[in-house]
């Protein structure tokens, strides 16, 4: 039985650039980086303390990168205070926290342009 998702994978254009947004303005750790070849690393970050992880998968290695999408969901418990934190450390919001039915969301995106949701 399926427990819960391991990794996701986000393709990015440059792996550092990409772990230093995640590390040094999302708030993620950095859980993995192994070498790959000449170019690219197996690079993983996370929220502390999480087991699901993202894995800052390079595009250049990967043909038909732009036909994959996900949609991936980060819980956290003050959307309101998350997307505050977020915003001064220079993460670019899409949609403000806007409550519905099912819960509260914010849209934001990576340097690469990937979009991702904020749950509470």
């Amino acid at each position: 039985m399926i427990k819960q998702a391991g990794t996701i994978a986000v393709y990015v254009d440059d792996q550092q650039a990409s772990l230093k947004f995640w590390t040094e303005r999302a708030g993620f750790a950095e859980v993995a980086n192994h070498p790959m070849g000449p170019d690219a690393s197996w690079i993983e970050v996370a929220p502390p303390g999480a087991q699901t992880r993202l894995v800052l998968y390079p595009k250049s290695i990967m043909p038909g990168w732009e036909e994959q999408k996900a949609a991936v969901v980060f819980e956290c418990d003050d959307i309101q205070e998350t997307y505050k934190t977020l915003s001064a450390k220079g993460v670019r919001f899409l949609e403000a926290p806007n409550q519905m039915p099912w819960g509260t969301y914010a849209r934001f995106e990576d340097i690469d342009g990937n979009e991702f949701l904020l749950k509470q």
